[in-house]
């Protein structure tokens, strides 16, 4: 199974809004594909267990059926840092934890997996450990999605910097409109492309459109081992 982690440059940059686009995306191709939120904060409750809704996005935009435990093992009702709220409930996350759940999906008929991570890159999972630690340590391959707004070229060559230092590797960004009146998209755009040393994949249309896609660059088919 070839498995992807999505980041972000900062929280609420869509990483789900792009996460299911590329689910959706692959989908077309043929492929048996869900997505995975191994943490998340910010959760109701419905049919008698808390639910995420980026997880159920995540879901839904699959075509294969698997309980919601293996696609959101931790989940927390307040949308607050995940390591506070899993204290408040005396829950400790773990990378062991973590890549025993991960086992567990690479154990399903899946074909592709995209693992969307929670708030930022240097996420804390509890006291001394990041969840940038775990994605290094299993080795997944990144892509960083990138919300244009002001600020983002900061966000991004930070981010970029911190992924190459955890040790893992940074495969490719996509850009998300994420702010339909930030001022020179394009010459923001173009520094991305020119400053960022790994490739820009896809560009993700503003929300706002009723049936989004992808504008897919040909390395995204590459990245994701789609060509062959």
């Amino acid at each position: 199974m070839k498995s992807i982690f999505i980041t972000g440059t900062d929280t609420e940059v869509g990483k789900t809004h792009v996460s299911s686009l590329l689910i959706k995306y692959i989908k077309q191709f043929q492929k048996a594909v869900t997505g995975f939120k191994p943490i998340a904060a910010g959760a109701e409750r419905a049919f008698g267990e808390l639910v995420n809704e980026d997880a159920l996005t995540l879901m839904e935009s699959g075509n294969v059926a698997l309980p919601y435990k293996l696609i959101n093992p931790y989940v927390f009702e307040p949308p607050i840092a995940p390591h506070i709220a899993a204290k408040q409930v005396d829950v400790t996350i773990t990378k062991a934890e973590l890549s025993q759940h991960l086992k567990v999906l690479n154990q399903q008929e899946l074909d592709h997996l995209i693992v969307e991570g929670a708030g930022g890159w240097a996420l804390p999972i509890n006291d001394t450990d990041l969840l940038s630690e775990w994605v290094a340590e299993e080795g997944l391959p990144v892509i960083m999605v990138v919300g244009l707004k002001l600020g983002c070229l900061n966000h991004a060559l930070l981010t970029l910097s911190h992924i190459k230092q955890s040790g893992a590797k940074c495969v490719g960004w996509i850009a998300n409109y994420v702010d339909e009146h930030m001022l020179e998209q394009d010459e923001n755009l173009a520094t991305l492309k020119a400053r960022l040393d790994c490739p820009l994949l896809a560009i993700a249309p503003n929300t706002q459109n009723e049936k989004p896609k992808l504008q897919v660059y040909k390395e995204l088919n590459t990245v994701l081992k789609l060509d062959n």
